[in-house]
């Protein structure tokens, strides 16, 4: 074999094929990374975020607003190539029904932050739309304002969400209330 044919198979070899980051179709199987829950039995819009060297297989989140968190948090360690969220000005797409392929890149998407809408797992939730006049409508109709992904603020993200518990008091101190009480039981 003579030296260049050589050389041109060894680069072809080691050549790496590109990840394919194309957004996944969501089914019954997927979890969200979090919580480990199935992803369809919650309202809301999702996300799927793509790491490399793991293709076609997204990390799958309950939550727009824990993908953010979790692209901003430093104990992240893989390399993220893309982040996508559901439309939620799509065609047919609704806050309990959010859609299974109208996914959009989140780098490109505006986000209502600080509306009056709760996301699948409770929390307040970042609500994505394509189509910046839909964005600004549902602000309007449901309050908040509009940001880019670089724009929302960390506290959206990040920061606790005051929940309250189905008895109306604060989930902290229901918590610490049946713990309290459970001590007591025990040891009596």
């Amino acid at each position: 074999m003579k030296p260049v044919l050589i050389l041109a198979f060894l680069l072809a070899a080691c050549r790496e094929e590109a990840q394919d980051i194309s957004p996944v179709t969501l089914t019954e199987t997927a979890v969200g990374h979090y919580c480990q829950m199935d992803i369809l039995e919650h309202a809301g819009p999702k996300a799927q975020v793509h790491l490399e060297g793991y293709p076609g297989k997204p990390l799958f989140f309950s939550q727009v607003r824990d993908a953010v968190a979790y692209y901003r948090l430093p104990e992240q360690d893989g390399v993220i190539l893309a982040i996508y969220v559901n439309d939620m000005g799509a065609a047919g797409a609704t806050w309990q029904e959010p859609g299974r392929t109208n996914w959009i890149d989140a780098a490109t998407a505006y986000f209502v932050v600080g509306s009056a809408v709760e996301g699948g797992m409770g929390a307040p939730e970042l609500v994505p739309f394509a189509d910046p006049d839909k964005a600004d409508a549902f602000a309007t109709a449901r309050g908040g304002t509009v940001h880019s992904l670089s724009d929302v603020p960390d506290g959206a993200v990040i920061a606790p969400a005051d929940l309250v518990s189905e008895t109306g008091g604060n989930d902290d101190a229901d918590f610490n209330a049946r713990l309290k009480a459970l001590g007591e039981r025990i040891e009596g």
